[in-house]
């Protein structure tokens, strides 16, 4: 049996991250991991140019069954801490939309940055290798691979979600939890993509590829989000920044809230406009919408693209006005973990120590990343978790394993 203090499962962000700082830290660490390709989900992020996080991220920009618990570990591991190991490595960066940062070049410096920092720490990497057990004695971890049994004082998860099934995505966390007695927060596919049925976005099909800026917001209370993004309109549904934002908000069968015209009062727009106005309806509403969008709205609202706005009831106006500021949707699904970008949901963090990540049912097992029921919004927020989290376990790791040693 091959022997280390910290063993590490899944060779992503988070866990190259946990892994570098812990063998940095003079642990002798293995990371293992099933997928031939290294860092998959980081090598398609941002297009091939890696979101690699958002200068403005804090726990507000979290959703989580205990929206706390993000709270110490962006503390202390925060973007600009990122930022300057970019810059050890010299890797260029731009911002380049709500403190979303991308590498200048592609999302291979930010892997081949973590692979030399694991490196730097002498980790030993043991892929493509799979995990069939995992066993605990009270003092030590065991783990039947693929590539032999491989031994532990501690152990971290850091195997990600469901989303994006392609590239490997597996439950393989969630059922590591559930044999030590951990709860889950129900998963679902987030960052994703809203379908309706058929008959419901029929009158919108054939709009496909079109793309505005809208309000959208979705879910109550605490719960409720609202976002200023793009929407962008799909054969079966709708999709784009916005809607990605809003997915991680929206339960099934609740409606979400569209305003196509977020930078006014859409109903006062149009009865200012009427006073005097020669223009067609469609011909004002298109100074304001997409063209194609307009004339799809007032078919669907059953008003005559062509009728002068001055010729139309105050009444029809105003109803006009509040489908534009509150088109209602309710979606009858998404497009599934395939195109999901994360996972909501995840081993239930209040069973984890918010400083170290370490579980509070087994001394020595962590889990990180996304993994655990911590989601970030769109546009680089869910690295900057991984970053985090994985530093968190990894400082702590390399010392449960210290004391480990020192013990026996």
């Amino acid at each position: 049996m091959e022997s280390f203090d910290i063993a590490v499962i899944g060779a992503g962000a988070a866990g190259m991250m946990c892994a570098a700082v812990a063998a940095q830290s003079g642990r002798r660490v293995v990371l293992i991991d099933h997928a031939e390709r290294l860092a998959e989900k980081i090598r398609i992020s941002g297009g091939g140019r890696c979101n690699f996080t958002n200068i403005n991220a804090q726990p507000a920009n979290f959703l989580s069954a205990n929206p706390h618990f993000c709270r110490s570990a962006l503390a202390r591991y925060t973007p600009r801490d990122f930022l300057a190991l970019l810059k050890q490595y010299r890797v260029k960066w731009h911002e380049k939309h709500k403190g979303q940062l991308f590498c200048d070049d592609s999302s291979e410096s930010i892997i081949d940055l973590l692979k030399s920092e694991c490196d730097a720490g002498g980790v030993a990497w043991r892929r493509p290798v799979a995990v069939h057990e995992i066993r605990h004695d009270g003092a030590r971890f065991t783990l039947d691979t693929t590539a032999g049994a491989i031994g532990a004082a501690a152990l971290v998860i850091a195997t990600g979600g469901l989303s994006i099934p392609k590239i490997g995505a597996t439950d393989f966390g969630y059922r590591v939890a559930k044999q030590f007695g951990h709860k889950l927060v129900d998963t679902r596919p987030a960052l994703v993509p809203l379908t309706f049925t058929s008959a419901d976005w029929a009158p919108f099909a054939a709009l496909s590829g079109l793309s505005l800026p809208v309000r959208i917001s979705a879910g109550k209370g605490k719960t409720r989000g609202e976002f200023d993004e793009d929407l962008l309109l799909t054969h079966r549904g709708v999709s784009g920044p916005g809607v990605l934002q809003i997915s991680s908000y929206w339960n099934t069968s609740e409606a979400i809230h569209v305003n196509l015209l977020p930078d006014a009062d859409a109903t006062e727009l149009l009865l200012e406009a009427k006073a005097g106005s020669k223009k067609q309806i469609g011909n004002f509403l298109a100074e304001h919408v997409p063209a194609r969008l307009a004339h799809a709205w007032l078919e669907a609202q059953r008003v005559a693209i062509d009728a002068r706005l001055a010729d139309l009831p105050d009444r029809s106006l105003r109803a006009l006005g509040a489908s534009l500021s509150d088109w209602t949707l309710t979606p009858s699904g998404t497009e599934g973990y395939r195109k999901a970008e994360v996972t909501r949901g995840g081993v239930d963090t209040r069973e984890l120590s918010s400083a170290t990540m370490m579980s509070e049912r087994i001394a020595g097992l962590y889990f990180i990343g996304e993994a655990v029921d911590v989601t970030g919004w769109l546009g680089g927020y869910n690295f900057q978790w991984a970053w985090a989290s994985g530093v968190a376990a990894g400082k702590a790791a390399a010392e449960f394993a210290r004391d480990a040693a020192t013990v026996a």
